[in-house]
């Protein structure tokens, strides 16, 4: 059973949009067993997953989803169930990776313009893949480190108008990251003022925690801050992110058992 304040906290986390359990599932998966041979008891995942809000029902649904799509395999043990990630799941999940856990200092520091022959040379998509983010039709933005399609004209400014960088920050994150934000003081708070962190509890934090930075994270390439605005809260997201994933480690699942 979650704890005051930590239970506040998971509910904080919690209510941030609408929670897609087979999303969910892939977070959990990919935070606490991304490793060939890990494993997640069918009970306890049952119980992280109640503790999140989520129906069994439900939970089981999202199973059979992932299952299908070559996500997660189960096998049977005795009278209970043991889930992995497949092969190809470890595989998407370790290509996250770098975008999700990297720190606050891991983050770019200049960045390039790229121009397009026209608006239909490379999809957005494909400019998203690449590290770029996009400006207005043909235009693009990136971190120095992304590498830029060949037939692209690449500039390398060395200051950035802020009506341009109003212009670029995508609106519907901007406020993404600021609920997300405030959520994260909630956690953080909760967590100094908690007289301890239970594996159970340390597992359902960190498994919302990651969850909600991912959704946002993986939408947006990660380019330097003074491509954005003062209010633009992204990388303290980042930096709270980095800071509770350190005070609340990977939890030992052999430790987490039902009531």
């Amino acid at each position: 059973m979650l704890t005051k304040p930590l239970s506040d906290a998971v509910e904080a986390l919690a209510a941030l949009n609408n929670q897609r359990v087979w999303s969910l599932l892939v977070t959990v998966f990919g935070d606490l067993a991304q490793n060939d041979g890990d494993v997640i008891e069918g009970p306890v995942l049952s119980v992280l997953m109640s503790d999140m809000g989520i129906k069994a029902e439900a939970t089981r649904v999202a199973l059979h989803r992932l299952r299908n799509d070559d996500w997660i395999m189960s096998v049977k043990s005795g009278r209970n169930s043991l889930h992995s990630l497949t092969a190809s799941g470890r595989q998407e999940s370790a290509a996250a990776s770098p975008q999700i856990y990297g720190q606050p200092n891991d983050s770019p520091t200049h960045w390039q313009l790229v121009m397009l022959d026209s608006a239909s040379t490379h999809s957005r998509k494909v400019m998203a893949q690449l590290g770029f983010a996009p400006l207005m039709p043909r235009v693009y933005l990136g971190s120095t480190d992304a590498k830029p399609p060949e037939d692209g004209l690449v500039l390398a400014p060395t200051s950035l108008p802020r009506w341009l960088a109003e212009q670029f920050e995508p609106k519907d994150l901007a406020q993404d990251f600021a609920e997300l934000h405030q959520a994260l003081v909630h956690v953080q708070k909760a967590v100094a003022e908690a007289a301890l962190v239970s594996q159970r509890e340390t597992a359902v934090l960190r498994c919302l925690i990651v969850h909600n930075w991912r959704r946002l994270v993986l939408r947006h390439p990660e380019l330097p801050r003074d491509l954005y605005s003062p209010s633009w809260l992204g990388h303290e997201c980042r930096s709270l992110v980095s800071t509770l994933l350190t005070k609340l480690p990977k939890p030992d699942l052999g430790q987490i058992l039902p009531d």
